[in-house]
C-alpha cells in the first residue's frame, strides 16, 4: 500500500488579520499579512518548485483578489487553488445566505484565477457552521479538510451529528446522552490537526485568546511534524500525512530553512507528494 504526503498552504495574509487574528485595526499587523501575500508565498513557491513538490494552496478570496500576481503564479506552476472563505470569516458567525455568497464569490474567483472551478475545501477557523456541510454538497465541492477526527486516513464527511450540551440548571438525565454520529455524505475528508499546523505556535497575535507564538520552530518541524511523518512511514500500512503550512511563518527564514530540511528528509522515503486534488482519486 502506498504512502502520501500533502503540502497544504493557507494564504490568510491580511484576511487572517481581519476575520480571525484581532489585528483589523492595526496597520503592523496588516502589514504582517502584507508580508505573508507578497514574500512569504513566493519563497514557499520558489522551494515547492525547486523540489518537484505540488501543493494545495487553501486561498482566501481576500488574497486572492489583493495578492493576484503571486497567486497567479502559483497556479502557473502547477499547484492546486482551494477555497478558504473571504476575509478568514468565522463560520459560526454566519448565516446560511451569508455563507453561500461567500462560497459562490470564492468559486468564481478561483475559477477566474485558474481556469477551473475548485474542488475543493478548507474552512476558515477550521470550523464549520450550521448551513457548511449542506452547502458544500450544494457547490458541488469533492473534498474538505477542516476536521480531525482522523491522523492518516480520510473519511467521510457526515452532517446531523447530534450531542448534548452540559446544562446545570437541569436534571443530570437531560445531558447523560451518548453523541451520535450523523450521515455520511460523498465529500471526502483530509482530516487535519492544530498539531500539523505550523502557524499557532510560532506566530505571536497580539489578541487576548490566541497570543502565543514564541514556540522554537525546530519543535514545529523538526518535532511535531517529523514525528508525524516517521509514524506514517513506521506504523501506518498506507495512509496520507497532510500538513498545513502558512507564508506568514513558514514564509519567514527560520520557518523556510526547516521546511526545506524536512521535505528533503521526507524525499528520501518511499513516499508520493500530491496535491488533495490528485488525492482524491485515491480516496473517492
Amino acid at each position: 500500500m502506498e504512502k502520501y504526503v500533502a503540502i497544504t498552504v493557507d494564504v490568510d495574509a491580511i484576511a487572517g488579520w481581519l476575520g480571525s487574528y484581532g489585528g483589523e485595526d492595526s496597520l503592523c499587523d496588516l502589514s504582517r499579512g502584507e508580508f505573508a501575500g507578497k514574500i512569504g508565498t513566493m519563497r514557499l513557491l520558489e522551494l515547492f518548485d525547486s523540489m518537484g513538490i505540488k501543493t494545495t494552496w487553501f486561498t482566501p478570496g481576500h488574497s486572492i483578489e489583493t495578492f493576484w500576481n503571486q497567486m497567479k503564479k502559483v497556479v502557473d506552476s502547477g499547484h492546486e487553488i482551494g477555497l478558504h472563505g473571504y476575509s478568514h470569516e468565522n463560520p459560526s458567525k454566519l448565516s446560511r445566505e451569508q455563507e453561500s455568497k461567500i462560497f459562490d464569490k470564492n468559486i468564481a474567483l478561483v475559477e477566474k484565477l485558474t481556469g477551473e472551478r475548485p474542488i475543493g475545501n478548507r474552512q476558515p477557523w477550521w470550523d464549520m457552521g450550521e448551513s457548511t456541510i449542506d452547502l458544500m454538497i450544494e457547490k458541488g465541492l469533492k473534498y474538505d479538510s477542516s476536521m480531525m477526527g482522523e491522523e492518516f486516513h480520510p473519511y467521510r464527511l457526515r452532517k446531523g451529528d447530534t450531542w448534548s450540551k452540559i446544562d446545570y440548571d437541569k436534571d443530570p438525565e437531560t445531558w447523560m446522552r451518548p453523541y451520535k454520529f450523523g450521515e455520511e455524505t460523498n465529500i471526502v475528508e483530509f482530516p487535519v490537526s492544530w498539531y500539523l499546523d505550523d502557524l499557532p505556535a510560532q506566530m505571536f497575535m497580539k489578541h487576548p485568546y490566541y497570543n502565543y507564538g514564541w514556540t522554537h520552530p525546530d519543535i514545529v518541524y523538526k518535532v511535531m511534524f517529523k514525528e508525524h511523518f516517521d509514524w506514517l512511514i513506521k506504523k501506518e500500512k498506507d495512509g496520507i500525512l497532510t500538513l498545513t503550512v502558512h507564508p506568514d511563518v513558514s514564509g519567514r527564514v527560520q520557518g523556510l530553512k526547516r521546511l526545506e530540511e524536512l521535505l528533503s528528509y521526507m524525499k528520501t522515503f518511499d513516499v508520493k507528494f500530491v496535491t488533495l486534488r490528485e488525492a482524491l482519486k485515491v480516496w473517492s
